[in-house]
């Protein structure tokens, strides 16, 4: 079976879960806590779970153990002050999030990017995505009970990743790299020519990871059929991101906003047909192939001239009144940021549209009926940071 080929053998396609779940056992509910150091929670997270035997009767997610204040540390110091916060959000995808805010700023203040530094920009993010999938599918992989043969995998093409972040920005996770009207540092033709060598071998890595996994008959039988998101529920619940394109939903923001310069590359916008845990991994390997041939496209293409517009303040950076709202395709979904200017040094309001916490709202919804023993897997399939969940 080739996730390529989107073959959906073996999934029950008519799996409709109950509005309410009554307990069949004689005995009384089981109650347990999972959570708030569970290895499986991806942060600090809770879970308490209502158990008829091991069937999930209830589930309610309960977080907040990570809030950090960050909104309204961001009101009360200047713009450019809360760049380097953003990184701390989705500490796995920290230029992401740069990105998403600095797009909110300049619209905002009406400021223009120049076409060097919106290449970079685009580079920085698709790489980023790349890293996070693999990732994403590793930690799902080791949480199903597999040896850490995938997760090291993984890690081991996000290494060659980060190292390209850490020569081009000083560091490997909080990178502080966008400005508004551009970037901070230029890159350098060692650099692409690095970049160009790493995506070159992603190919074979995404090859290899897929004939490892994709057939595999403990993945199927663990992943198909398992946590299945209803398209009409996502779009209802705010879900966007691969657990909304799972669903056969092909909303891309990439694709409806056409921000930086996305209208200049053809890619495909993968989707799933049922929307269980498989169609969420699926579509994010299919998700890495099309961010690698963007990749090459952009890092053969890249223009010269300068990476900041020569009208960008850095110093008494004060936008008009008004408000704005900038968002982007991260990887694990659409991230932005809504700014209310007073005229001031800093934002009057500031506030984040984090993927992580909307996409978290439905799990309960895709756990109930399920064992004990799988909610862990359609959480990790969920993939969420608990930086940008409690923020």
């Amino acid at each position: 079976m080739k996730i390529g080929e989107f073959v959906q053998e073996n999934k029950p396609l008519g799996w409709n879960r109950p509005p309410h779940i009554e307990p069949d056992g004689e005995g009384e509910l089981l109650e347990v806590a999972m959570g708030p150091h569970h290895p499986s929670t991806h942060g600090v997270f809770r879970m308490d779970l209502a158990l008829d035997g091991e069937r999930v009767i209830k589930l309610k997610p309960v977080f907040g153990y990570l809030h950090r204040n960050h909104e309204k540390i961001g009101e009360g110091q200047s713009y450019l002050a809360s760049m380097p916060f953003t990184d701390r959000l989705d500490y796995i995808c920290p230029l992401t999030n740069n990105w998403a805010y600095a797009l909110a700023v300049e619209k905002l203040a009406g400021q223009e990017v120049p076409e060097r530094a919106e290449y970079i920009r685009l580079i920085l993010a698709e790489l980023t995505r790349v890293q996070n999938h693999a990732s994403a599918i590793g930690f799902l992989l080791q949480e199903m009970g597999a040896s850490g043969t995938p997760l090291m995998y993984a890690f081991r093409e996000r290494e060659k990743i980060l190292d390209l972040f850490e020569s081009l920005t000083g560091s490997r996770m909080m990178c502080n790299y966008m400005r508004f009207g551009g970037c901070r540092v230029d890159i350098t033709d060692e650099w692409v020519k690095a970049a160009k060598k790493v995506v070159a071998g992603l190919p074979r890595f995404v090859d290899e990871f897929e004939n490892l996994l994709a057939s595999n008959e403990i993945l199927m039988a663990r992943t198909q059929g398992m946590g299945i998101l209803k398209p009409d529920l996502a779009v209802n619940a705010g879900i966007t991101g691969p657990m909304l394109r799972a669903t056969g939903v092909g909303y891309d923001v990439r694709k409806v906003d056409h921000y930086g310069i996305y209208d200049r590359f053809n890619f495909r916008v993968p989707v799933g047909a049922v929307g269980d845990i498989y169609d969420r991994y699926s579509v994010r390997i299919l998700e890495i192939r099309e961010s690698l041939k963007m990749l090459e496209q952009a890092l053969n293409e890249i223009p010269g001239g300068p990476i900041m517009d020569a009208k960008a303040k850095i110093r008494g950076f004060r936008p008009k009144p008004g408000e704005a709202y900038g968002r982007i395709e991260a990887p694990k979904g659409e991230l932005g940021f809504y700014l209310i200017s007073d005229g001031g040094p800093n934002p009057y309001r500031y506030r984040v549209r984090p993927p992580s916490l909307i996409n978290l709202t439905v799990l309960e919804d895709m756990c109930l009926g399920h064992n004990v023993a799988d909610v862990v897997l359609i959480f990790g399939s969920v993939d969420i940071v608990l930086g940008e969940v409690d923020r």
